[in-house]
């Protein structure tokens, strides 16, 4: 029997995420909703929720405790793809949601906190450097409230890997080659247990996977992962390199 438990709060459950949508009078082309790392207000994610609803997906942010009002929120919209993702402690709530069997097209996981260290325990070098990135870190807007993340000294698990490879949706995972928070090797042996998984590295990249120095290249190979999920499939390219 699964020892998986929802990681939504009573409190979070009825928040009202912050949301980017696609300009008015553009196709939306999917719905992402994500779950913040360990305190992280919405501001966290502006530039990340900017740049993909430019390209056509809705994105709203949610805290990690507020797992089942995403899943909530995702079914309750119109577009597909429907895809939970998640930073930090977030990726873990995803993955829990997923395992559980949350009724979602597919996962987005960043920065996966194996081995149980996460943002609340990082110094802001640690987590990207990316200088933009580093200011908005240092804004008390950053900052969840305490009443709006209850359980925020509370660390979220990674399912284990029985739970893991009952995930049915494809799973995109991006984290930092250079995490020193979460080491890209222990989260390749952990996450390797999802059975329809893509692992994307940044190199020498630092644990805010979505924030770091490569951002705009994490954001693309979203976007390209989510042109596939709502086309023939992830396994099925659109562009490919041709050898010569």
């Amino acid at each position: 029997m699964s020892s998986l438990t929802s990681t939504a709060t009573a409190a979070g459950a009825s928040a009202a995420p912050h949301v980017w949508a696609p300009s008015t009078g553009a196709r939306v082309r999917g719905v992402i909703g994500l779950l913040a790392g360990a305190a992280e207000a919405p501001r966290v994610y502006e530039r990340f929720g900017r740049r993909l609803s430019a390209d056509g997906y809705t994105v709203a942010v949610f805290d990690a405790t507020q797992a089942d009002a995403a899943t909530t929120w995702l079914g309750r919209q119109e577009h597909a793809p429907r895809v939970l993702a998640g930073s930090d402690r977030g990726a873990a709530a995803a993955l829990t949601e997923a395992a559980r069997g949350a009724a979602v097209d597919g996962v987005v996981v960043a920065a996966t906190p194996v081995g149980g260290a996460d943002d609340a325990s990082a110094a802001p070098e640690q987590r990207s450097a990316c200088p933009l990135h580093l200011g908005v870190l240092a804004e008390p807007a950053a900052r969840a409230a305490a009443s709006a993340a209850p359980d925020a000294s509370t660390p979220i698990a990674v399912p284990e890997r029985a739970d893991l490879a009952a995930i049915a949706v494809p799973v995109l995972a991006i984290h930092g080659g250079a995490d020193p928070i979460a080491p890209f090797a222990a989260v390749r042996d952990v996450l390797g247990a999802v059975p329809d998984l893509e692992l994307v590295e940044t190199v020498d990249g630092l644990h805010d996977a979505l924030n770091d120095q490569s951002h705009r290249s994490v954001a693309a190979t979203i976007v390209l992962w989510l042109e596939r999920l709502r086309g023939a499939g992830v396994d099925r390219p659109i562009v490919r390199e041709v050898a010569l």
